[in-house]
This record gives structure tokens, C-alpha cells and sequence, in this order.
């Protein structure tokens, strides 16, 4: 009795501050969700292994690159919008082509749009010499991958990317650059990595992104795969942290070629606009008078034809957005049945 009481104290006393930090750090808002992957060296620890099944379990959900997040009160600005305002927009009667209707949509969206759906990142500590990817690292990164490419595949995103970029392009204001976005990113998610796993307390504020790179690493000698790797300091101790950034092996799209703005090849906000765009429900776009426009955008919007990894990770998107209006409105019917 004497050695299991102990043994729940260590429990107790060893994964509460993980759990915490976990609370902790759900607060925090960015554009990604944060997947914490463990040093081969600290497999066998049971705290660690406790850590690890915690993140298979996540890791092996639908969602492969991107998901619903609400961990802050900006989703219900976002589902008024996509309920309420959204329909209504649709019913002018000034939407002649499916540019024009993507651009008042993008002209239209609340500010902090970009909150509902992020992209799933996983980030590990720095490891010692030449760094290198394991096997099942390789594999989640080349998943989330190819689920990037067969979005930039979709025609949807080629409009746009395009949209978006002529609206760059007109724009006389200075606006942040996809090069920006992701050093803003990678700065916030390694704090945040650094945080959970340093098993600390305390807010990811409470620690600082010295700088940040990109580094091109071994993926277990299949070719190479890119990863942001940052210095993060936190009373007066350091740590190298690396970000496994998805990227796209090539581009389908580009803006014109007198600009600078070409595609960027890790995810980007066309691409959550994209993935925004084919999840919500079919009956979202019925609003549309023009019946020969309402044609068109159901089939660009349509997971028929999407390959089966797209097509997955959109249905349950889906099925996470519908959760989320029934929080709203206290009513939904599932969309989607659950996968057998």
C-alpha cells in the first residue's frame, strides 16, 4: 500500500506540471496548433512515454494539416459570420463571376478570420550534431504535405491565391509578406514548444525567440526536409528548439511575375481561405441568385472529386465546424458520418 501511495505522489508531482503547462498554453492564440514530438533519448521516461501516447493520440486524429480551433472567443465572431452575415452577402444581386463573389467574401471577412483554422505544426528539441528526422517524423511531415499540394491542386485555390495577390498588389498600404507571417510564427510556436517541453509553469510569454533559421535536415535517407530551428531563453537558460515545416514540393499558382509575391511554399492564408471555403456546408452557397454562378461554385467548392486525403481532412472540418455552430445555436445534425 505504502509503494502505491508513493507511487501516485510521483505521479502526481511528474505529470501535473505537463498537464498545466498544457492548460497553460491552450490560451495562447496563434495560426497553429502545437504538436510537441520527444527526444529519442527520453523514450523510456515514464512521464515521457505518458507525453507520447498523448501525442500519437493526437497525431493519429482526421486532421492531418489543418483544424478547427476555439480557444478563444474569436470563433463565434467567425461562425456569426459564416451563418449569418456570409448568406446574406450572397443574396446581391451584383455577383456576376466567381472573382467578384471570392472578392467581396475576402473584402468581408472579420479581421481575425485566421483564428478559426490553423495548421497543425510539430516541434521537437534541438538535437545534437547533424540533425536528422526519424522515420515516423518523416512520415507525419510528408502527410501534411501532401494534403498542402492537393490543396494548391483544387482550382478553388488558384482564384484565391490569385485574388489575394492582385489585392497586394493594388493595395498602397504596406503589408506584412508570407516571409513575415512565418518568422512571426516560428517565433511563437518555438516559445511555446520550449514551454511544454521544459515542463514549465508559465506562459510561453515568459520565454524569448532569440532568432530563428531554416536548417535542411536528413529525413531518415529519403532526400531532405526543411525545419525552423530557434534559440529560445527563458531564465537565463537556453534551448534549441525545431519547428517541422510542412512545405509544398512545387507551385501551382503564381501571381504576376513582375511581383515578389510568389507562392509560398509552406502553408499560407490562401490556403486556410482555400480549406475555409470547402468546409463549410453545401447548403451555405444555395443563397446565390445568379443560378449559372451557383453552378459554378458548388463545383469548385464540391469534395467529390478531391483526392482522399483532401477529402477526408475537409469532411472533418466540417463535421468540427457543425459541432461548433451547435454551440451556437444548440442545434446541428452530424454532416458526416464517423469513419467505421
Amino acid at each position: 500500500m505504502t509503494s502505491v501511495r508513493a507511487s501516485v505522489v510521483w505521479l502526481i508531482a511528474c505529470v501535473l506540471p505537463w498537464l498545466l503547462t498544457t492548460l497553460v498554453l491552450a490560451k495562447v492564440s496563434s495560426c497553429v496548433n502545437v504538436v510537441v514530438t520527444l527526444p529519442r533519448d527520453e523514450l523510456t521516461h515514464p512521464v515521457a512515454v505518458m507525453l507520447r501516447l498523448a501525442v500519437d493520440s493526437h497525431t493519429a486524429a482526421p486532421s492531418l494539416l489543418y483544424t478547427v480551433s476555439c480557444r478563444d472567443e474569436s470563433w463565434k465572431c467567425m461562425a456569426k459570420y459564416c451563418v449569418e452575415d456570409l448568406p446574406n452577402l450572397l443574396k446581391a444581386e451584383n455577383l456576376d463571376s466567381v472573382p467578384t463573389l471570392l472578392s467581396r467574401l475576402i473584402e468581408t471577412l472579420p479581421a481575425n478570420a485566421g483564428a478559426l483554422i490553423k495548421w497543425v505544426v510539430e516541434v521537437r528539441r534541438k538535437e545534437d550534431g547533424a540533425p536528422s528526422l526519424s522515420k515516423e517524423e518523416k512520415e507525419r511531415l510528408s502527410l501534411k504535405e501532401i494534403v498542402l499540394q492537393q490543396v494548391r491542386d483544387t482550382k478553388l485555390f488558384t482564384i484565391v491565391h490569385d485574388l489575394k495577390c492582385a489585392k497586394i498588389q493594388c493595395c498602397k498600404c504596406s503589408l506584412p509578406t508570407e516571409e513575415d507571417s512565418i518568422t512571426r510564427i516560428a517565433t511563437a510556436v518555438c516559445c511555446q514548444g520550449a514551454a511544454m517541453l521544459s515542463g514549465s509553469l508559465a506562459s510561453s510569454d515568459d520565454f524569448c525567440c532569440r532568432e530563428t533559421c531554416f536548417d535542411c535536415v536528413q529525413a531518415n535517407g529519403d532526400g531532405v526536409k526543411t525545419v525552423i530551428s530557434g534559440s529560445v531563453v527563458s531564465e537565463g537558460k537556453e534551448q534549441g528548439v525545431d519547428m517541422l515545416l510542412p512545405m509544398s514540393p512545387r507551385c501551382t499558382s503564381s501571381c504576376n511575375s513582375s511581383s515578389s509575391n510568389d507562392i509560398t511554399k509552406y502553408p499560407s492564408s490562401a490556403d486556410v481561405l482555400t480549406v475555409l471555403l470547402l468546409a463549410l456546408h453545401p447548403s451555405t452557397w444555395l443563397n446565390i441568385k445568379d443560378e449559372s454562378l451557383k453552378a459554378e461554385f458548388q463545383t469548385l467548392v464540391s469534395t467529390d472529386d478531391l483526392p482522399d486525403d483532401l477529402k477526408q481532412e475537409i469532411l472533418h472540418l466540417r463535421r468540427q465546424l457543425c459541432y461548433l455552430k451547435s454551440c451556437k445555436e444548440k442545434e446541428c445534425e452530424d454532416p458526416v458520418p464517423p469513419s467505421p
